[in-house]
């Protein structure tokens, strides 16, 4: 079993590096994958140099950076609430950017003041991320009342329609430019990032994995239920408030700049269990993790080849895989 594991993570690394490469020479602009190696090496001319490292690099670090985020936090998410179909979502992180995000593009406009382009590429991230924070704070705040963890799942839901039905009235009275911005939002973009709002997304990232893996262990020992984890001595309410605030940071970050991206949260961490069968998460994080990878740069190179939205693709992706779980459990 430790042979397999060993070779199928090292089958996914090579897999994770020969796609990233692949993503970057993907594009609108034709370029050889002999001229992609040579810009990234610092050889080649000016220009391929400039679309490779400038726009394309960052777009697929982006989508790197995007496939860790969804997949950890629907890994925990799944620890968490013990159920297979949570996902990175489910506790309104989404509904809350998403909130924030048509505050900023149809709240603004009916309310009369005007946004340029500028203002209106950095202030949704901005909108999307306080929207998130806001979520994050309810739902740690409520986590120390209710100690179901079900209750919090039928709260996070809730939330989310309750939120979705203020946006639909909002929709309904916005104008057709701000109504076009905020549909655009929802279908997601890799490649709307700069270098320097990845700058700000890394270390946020690094943050929130940092917490997932030192919630290793308590996830290990939540497997068995709380009350076994309890039993055993681990702290519950320090433990979920690390799953919850990583969970956050992570899927909340990927969402304020990249929109909501979907179904990834949920499909990889069982590709993980089913490729490593095993349900120890010192095997299964960095399974997800790297399952995570190769999900998105696929999923971003088909969308950069037929020009669509990365959600749709994801979507496509991964709604197979659910129905496969979902009827595989009966």
């Amino acid at each position: 079993m430790k042979m397999r594991n060993t070779i199928l993570f090292t089958l996914l690394a090579l897999l994770c590096a020969v796609l990233f490469v692949v993503d970057i020479a993907v594009g609108s602009v034709a370029i050889p994958l002999s001229e992609v190696v040579s810009a990234l090496m610092g050889g080649g001319s000016e220009e391929v140099r400039s679309i490779v490292i400038d726009i394309r690099l960052v777009r697929s670090v982006v989508a790197v950076l995007a496939g860790i985020a969804l997949s950890v936090s629907g890994l925990q998410m799944q620890v968490l609430f013990r159920n297979p179909l949570a996902g990175p979502y489910v506790l309104g992180v989404s509904a809350g950017a998403s909130f924030g995000v048509a505050l900023f593009l149809l709240g603004a406009p009916l309310f009369g003041f005007a946004l340029s382009p500028a203002l209106q590429h950095i202030g949704t991230a901005g909108a999307a991320w306080i929207g998130s924070a806001v979520v994050l704070l309810l739902v740690v705040a409520l986590s120390r009342r209710i100690k179901d963890i079900m209750v919090m799942l039928i709260l996070g839901i809730m939330l989310s329609s309750g939120v979705g039905a203020v946006v639909e009235i909002m929709q309904y009275f916005s104008n057709e430019a701000s109504l076009k911005s905020y549909v655009v939002w929802t279908m997601g973009s890799l490649g709307d990032v700069t270098a320097t709002q990845l700058a700000v997304i890394a270390p946020v990232i690094v943050a929130g994995l940092a917490m997932a893996i030192a919630a290793i262990k308590p996830m290990n020992m939540l497997l068995a239920g709380e009350r076994y984890a309890a039993s055993m001595g681990l702290n519950i309410g320090r433990s979920r408030n690390l799953i919850l605030i990583s969970t956050t940071l992570l899927a909340g970050t990927i969402t304020a700049f990249c929109g909501p991206v979907g179904f990834v949260g949920i499909a990889v961490p069982h590709i993980a269990r089913m490729l490593f069968r095993s349900a120890d998460h010192r095997i299964l994080l960095p399974a997800t993790i790297l399952s995570g990878v190769v999900m998105l740069l696929v999923g971003d190179i088909i969308a950069k080849y037929f020009a669509l939205p990365i959600n749709t693709i994801m979507a496509l992706m991964g709604i197979p895989i659910v129905i496969y779980i979902v009827t595989r459990r009966r």
